[in-house]
C-alpha cells in the first residue's frame, strides 16, 4: 500500500511537498543522503538544477535497489548551500521531481546548511519510504 498524503485545507496549499503524510508498509528504507555524485565518485553538474537531478536519481536508484520506487517516499529533506538559488530554480526542480519521482509528493523539508561533505556539492537529499 502506499503512502497516504495528507493536505488539510487549513492550511496552505502545499507545492511541491505533503503536509502530512501516513503509512501503513511493513518495511521501512532510510535513504542515506544523495549527492550530485557518479558512478566513480565525483560530483557532476555545475547548476543546482543538475546537482539535483543527478542527486534525486541516486536517491531512487538506492531506493529501487531496496524494492522500493517513488511513490514509497514518505519523508525527503533537500539540503542545500544557497537557499536563494534553491528558491530561484523551484519551478525547473519541480519538473525535474515530476520527470524523475512522479506527482506523489513526500512531506518534505529543505535546509540551508554551510557546507556539505563534497565541497562541490550545492545539493543533497535524503529520505524515508515505507514499503509495503
Amino acid at each position: 500500500m502506499r503512502p497516504l498524503r495528507t493536505n488539510p485545507t487549513e492550511l496552505s496549499p502545499p507545492k511541491g511537498f505533503s503536509h502530512a503524510v501516513t503509512t501503513t508498509g511493513t518495511r521501512t528504507v532510510h535513504l542515506a543522503g544523495q549527492t550530485a555524485l557518479d558512478p566513480e565518485g565525483r560530483i557532476v553538474g555545475e547548476t543546482l538544477p543538475e546537482q539535483f537531478e543527478q542527486s534525486l536519481g541516486n536517491l531512487l536508484t538506492a531506493l529501487r535497489a531496496a524494492g522500493g520506487e517513488a511513490g514509497h517516499l514518505a519523508r525527503v529533506t533537500v539540503y542545500t548551500v544557497d537557499v536563494p538559488r534553491y528558491r530561484s530554480h523551484a519551478r525547473e526542480l519541480g519538473l525535474i521531481w515530476h520527470r524523475l519521482a512522479g506527482r506523489e509528493y513526500p512531506a518534505m523539508a529543505v535546509l540551508g546548511v554551510a557546507a556539505l561533505w563534497d565541497p562541490e556539492a550545492l545539493v543533497e537529499i535524503d529520505g524515508v519510504a515505507v514499503l509495503p
